[in-house]
C-alpha cells in the first residue's frame, strides 16, 4: 500500500511540475521574442549542437530574427543579433541591460564577488574604484608605456636567442602579458622560467580550456544540474585554488608592508580604501572582493591579449603581403633604431586598420559575457522581465553585412577610407560596449600595438606550414575563439 501511495505521489508531483512548466512557458512567451520551441525541463538543449554553441546561436538568429528567445532548461535567455540591435541594448539602453548574467564555471571560484560577475551596488563600488585606480597607476596611458615597451623588449631578446628556430609562441606571450598585469596589481614582475609563475599561467590556461570546452558550455547552460554531475568542469575549483592561494598570500604580504601614504600598486590602494570604509556598513571594500577582483583582472588580462597576438601572427603568415606592408610602414614612421611608441599609432593608419581588423575578424569573445536586465524593459516590441539573462552576440555585430563589406573575410579596408586614412567603425566591439565595457581596453590596445610593431620591426615571420583562409577563420565553437595550434620562426631582419 505504501509503495502504491509513493508511486502515485511521485507521478502526481512529476505531472504537476510538467503542467506548471508548460503553463509558465506559455505565459512568459506571450510577450517574449520568438524562438525554437523548448522541451520541458531541458529547454532547447537538443537544438544546440554539442561543441557548436556559436554556430547554433547564429543559425537561430537567421531563422528567428535579431531578437529571439532560447531556454536554458526552464530559464529563458534573450539573444541579440546584429549591430543596430546590440547597440540599442548595450549603448542606448545601457542602464537596463547593464546587469551581469551567470558564468557558472567561473562563478564556482569567485561567486558573485569582484568585478566580472557582480551586480548592483557591489559592482558599482568595485568597478568605479578599479577604473579610477588603474588610471592613476597609468593603466593604458603614456606613463605606463615604458612597462609595456620593456616587456616587448624582453620578448624580442627571447626570440633572438632562438636564432630562427620554429616554436609555438603561446607560453612566451602569456608570460609577457601576465607580467604587465602583475606589475599593476602586485608592483613586480617574474622571470619567465620562475617555477611559481609557470604554475600560475598553467592555471590560466586550464581555466580557459575548461570554460570553453563542451563540458564548460553545458555547465553554463544548466548550472543547477551540472553542479552535481561529474566531469572536467568540476576541476575548476581545485585548479583555481593555486591562483587564489597565491593572491591571498600577496594580499597578506601587502598588508604587512603597507605604507598608507605611499601606495605601490592596486592591492595597496584597495587596502587603504578598506581601512577608510571599515565603519561603513554598506561598503563593499573587503578582502573577499579584493581577491576576486584580482582574479578577474589576471584572467582577463592574460589569455585574451595572448590569443589576439597569436591570431595576428597567423594572419601575417597567411597573408605575407599584409606583413610586408606593415613592415614598410614601421620602417617609414619608426625606423629600426628606436623602440615603437604609442604616439606612432596616429601616423600609421595601415597598422591601426590591420590591428582593428584582426580583432574584428578573430572575434575573440563571440558571445560577450552574459548580461542581465536590471529592470522590466520593453525592447523592440517585446517584454523582458527584470533578471532575465541576455546574450549580446558580438559575433553577429562583427559580421553584420550592413557595417562591413566583406564580413567573413579578413579585410583591413574595413577600417580605411578612400584616401587610405584610418576610419573608426562603431560596430567594432571586441571589448563590448556600454556599462560593462572591458576596463582593460586601453591597455590591451597599447599592448597589441607595441608588441606587434616591435616584433615586426625586428623579425620576419615565416612558417614551414602554408596556411589558408580556412585555417585563420575563427572556429566559433565556444565562449572564446582561439587560433589553431601552429609554429613559426622569427628571422632577424
Amino acid at each position: 500500500m505504501v509503495s502504491v501511495w509513493f508511486w502515485s505521489l511521485l507521478v502526481g508531483l512529476i505531472s504537476f511540475i510538467f503542467i506548471h512548466f508548460l503553463w509558465n512557458v506559455k505565459y512568459r512567451r506571450r510577450n517574449f521574442p520568438p524562438g525554437p520551441t523548448p522541451l520541458p525541463l531541458i529547454g532547447n538543449l537538443l537544438q544546440i549542437k554539442r561543441g557548436q554553441l556559436v554556430h547554433s546561436f547564429m543559425k537561430f538568429s537567421k531563422q528567428y530574427g535579431s531578437v529571439y528567445t532560447l531556454y536554458f532548461g526552464p530559464k529563458p535567455v534573450i539573444c541579440l543579433s546584429g549591430y543596430e540591435t546590440v547597440k540599442e541594448a548595450l549603448v542606448d539602453k545601457a542602464e537596463e541591460f547593464g546587469g551581469r548574467g551567470r558564468l557558472a564555471t567561473i562563478e564556482k571560484v569567485v561567486q558573485t564577488y569582484g568585478i566580472s560577475l557582480s551586480n548592483g551596488e557591489r559592482w558599482r563600488q568595485i568597478r568605479n574604484f578599479t577604473f579610477r585606480n588603474l588610471r592613476q597607476l597609468g593603466f593604458g596611458k603614456k606613463s605606463f608605456e615604458a612597462n609595456v615597451q620593456e616587456e616587448a623588449k624582453n620578448v624580442v631578446e627571447e626570440l633572438q636567442q632562438l636564432k630562427g628556430k620554429s616554436l609555438d609562441v603561446t607560453r612566451l606571450f602569456m608570460d609577457a602579458f601576465s607580467n604587465i598585469i602583475f606589475s599593476i596589481i602586485f608592483g613586480s614582475r617574474y622571470e619567465y622560467k620562475d617555477e611559481m609563475f609557470v604554475e600560475l599561467l598553467g592555471v590560466v590556461e586550464e581555466t580557459a580550456h575548461i570554460t570553453n570546452s563542451p563540458w564548460g558550455q553545458l555547465h553554463t547552460i544548466f548550472p543547477e544540474i551540472m553542479d552535481y554531475i561529474p566531469g572536467p568542469h568540476q576541476k575548476i575549483t581545485s585548479v583555481s585554488e593555486k591562483l587564489m592561494s597565491f593572491i591571498r598570500e600577496r594580499v597578506r604580504v601587502s598588508q604587512e608592508t603597507l605604507e598608507p601614504a605611499s601606495p605601490r600598486h592596486y592591492i595597496d590602494s584597495f587596502l587603504i580604501k578598506m581601512e577608510k570604509e571599515k565603519d561603513n556598513p554598506n561598503s563593499e571594500f573587503n578582502e573577499r572582493n579584493l581577491i576576486s577582483a584580482i582574479h578577474n583582472l589576471f584572467l582577463a588580462g592574460t589569455d585574451t591579449v595572448s590569443s589576439t597576438i597569436r591570431y595576428s601572427f597567423l594572419v601575417f603568415l597567411c597573408f605575407p603581403d599584409v606583413q610586408e606592408k606593415l613592415q614598410m610602414e614601421i620602417d617609414q614612421i619608426i625606423g629600426r633604431d628606436r623602440i615603437p611608441s604609442i604616439n606612432d599609432r596616429v601616423n600609421m593608419p595601415y597598422t591601426d586598420a590591420v590591428l582593428h581588423e584582426i580583432q574584428r575578424f578573430c572575434d575573440l569573445i563571440p558571445f560577450n559575457t552574459p548580461h542581465q536586465v536590471t529592470k522590466d524593459v520593453a525592447f523592440r516590441g517585446y517584454f523582458i522581465p527584470k533578471g532575465t539573462e541576455v546574450y549580446p552576440l558580438l559575433c553577429t555585430v562583427h559580421r553584420d553585412p550592413t557595417q562591413f563589406s566583406t564580413p567573413y573575410k579578413f579585410n583591413p579596408n574595413h577600417f580605411l577610407d578612400e584616401n587610405g586614412k584610418f576610419q573608426k567603425n562603431d560596430a567594432f566591439m571586441p571589448f563590448s560596449a556600454g556599462k560593462r565595457i572591458c576596463p582593460g581596453e586601453s591597455l590591451a590596445r597599447m599592448e597589441l600595438f607595441l608588441f606587434v610593431t616591435t616584433i615586426l620591426q625586428n623579425f620576419k615571420l615565416t612558417s614551414q606550414t602554408r596556411f589558408t583562409e580556412a585555417d585563420i577563420a575563427p572556429k566559433m565553437a565556444g565562449f572564446m575563439n582561439t587560433p589553431i595550434h601552429y609554429e613559426l620562426s622569427f628571422i632577424p631582419r
